[in-house]
């Protein structure tokens, strides 16, 4: 089957402006293919651009060359040269992203929160909320704060929020940035069933996962970004 994600001569480098126009190289020649029902984990010390990664395949960081595929309906889309509508439509629709830092407005109650990428796709207020609510039970964010804005939360009880919020939608590929970095080991357990079922379904996961135990129980193969460092 054709994959979910297909990664060809990916290269990236920083350009400091403030600094006299320094440049950082990240990775080059970078090939990467994920499949659907994987799991793929992101490994390397800091700084060999892992995160980088992750944000060119969302298209956050456009890179100096080479090709991200993905799948989308029923086409192949480049989120290097794609346009903006496209790689919104994208975003909405197949790539979910879960970053270390909850980014909603800030007073949005932490219920309408997680259910607002469902809204967005067309589902009506309670579904959304019923699916919401689920989530939110599963990761133990009590029911007592899901009425609170989330800014007004603890950095753990963020992180589950927007974990919640990452995983409304089924999208076909999850992308993971440290999921689980605030979390204590029960909290972790919930993340790694929802990883789980991800699979289960089909979706492909792509993640950085600092935490042994959990790329142990996800990740079906180690990608090392060391193999694609960028020469100085």
């Amino acid at each position: 089957m054709e994959p979910l994600i297909e990664v060809r001569g990916l290269a990236k480098t920083f350009t400091l402006h403030t600094q006299k126009g320094a440049r950082i190289p990240v990775f080059e020649k970078l090939d990467l293919v994920v499949h659907a029902g994987e799991c793929v984990a992101l490994y390397g010390p800091s700084g060999c651009g892992k995160s980088s990664l992750l944000r060119s395949l969302y298209a956050n960081y456009l890179p100096q060359a080479g090709e991200v595929l993905v799948r989308h309906r029923d086409a192949r889309i480049d989120m290097v040269k794609a346009e903006p509508s496209t790689v919104l439509a994208v975003r909405r629709e197949t790539i979910g992203y879960v970053s270390q830092f909850l980014r909603v407005i800030p007073r949005i109650p932490a219920l309408e929160a997680v259910a607002e990428p469902l809204r967005a796709l067309g589902t009506d207020a309670e579904a959304a909320g019923r699916r919401a609510a689920d989530l939110l039970g599963r990761l133990n964010v009590p029911e007592g704060l899901w009425s609170l804005a989330p800014a007004t939360f603890s950095g753990g009880e963020q992180q589950r929020v927007n974990i919640a919020r990452g995983f409304v939608v089924d999208y076909p590929i999850m992308l993971l940035d440290e999921p689980t970095a605030a979390l204590d080991a029960d909290n972790r357990q919930g993340v790694v069933e929802l990883i789980l079922g991800a699979k289960e379904r089909g979706a492909g996961v792509v993640g950085i996962f600092h935490d042994d135990e959990v790329r142990e129980a996800v990740a079906d193969r180690v990608f090392d970004l060391r193999d694609f460092a960028a020469a100085a």
